[in-house]
């Protein structure tokens, strides 16, 4: 399923909020637009048919709910579901070299979805 080592949960170092919001991104050569069906203060899961490579830099806008303007930062595909054993096909992206700003404002929007 993974196409790193260690289980998701091993690899996460906060709980996924649960929740369908609009992602798009871009990487080497292709623009996307997906949901992504959890997310916590260090990355998120885009449900997609088609993943970008492991380990490939891409560009996302993500439209949270409690939030006017979408939020727009770098992540790094960190591992590949493959759709099998229950879960949907997508990619876990690792958010990378947030702003304190930033990173603030993900910190407290996910913690207003988990509490909801």
């Amino acid at each position: 399923m993974s196409s790193s080592t260690g289980s998701k949960a091993d690899r996460r170092h906060s709980e996924r909020a649960a929740i369908k919001i609009p992602v798009d991104y871009s990487g080497v050569d292709a623009f996307f637009s997906e949901f992504a069906s959890n997310i916590n203060e260090g990355g998120l899961f885009i449900e997609t048919e088609s993943p970008v490579d492991l380990g490939e830099v891409v560009s996302l806008l993500i439209t949270l709910p409690t939030l006017a303007e979408p939020v727009q930062l770098e992540g790094r595909c960190a591992w590949i579901s493959d759709g099998k054993a229950d879960s949907a096909p997508g990619m876990g992206v690792e958010f990378l070299d947030m702003s304190g700003e930033i990173k603030d404002l993900l910190d407290k929007v996910v913690r207003q979805l988990r509490r909801d």
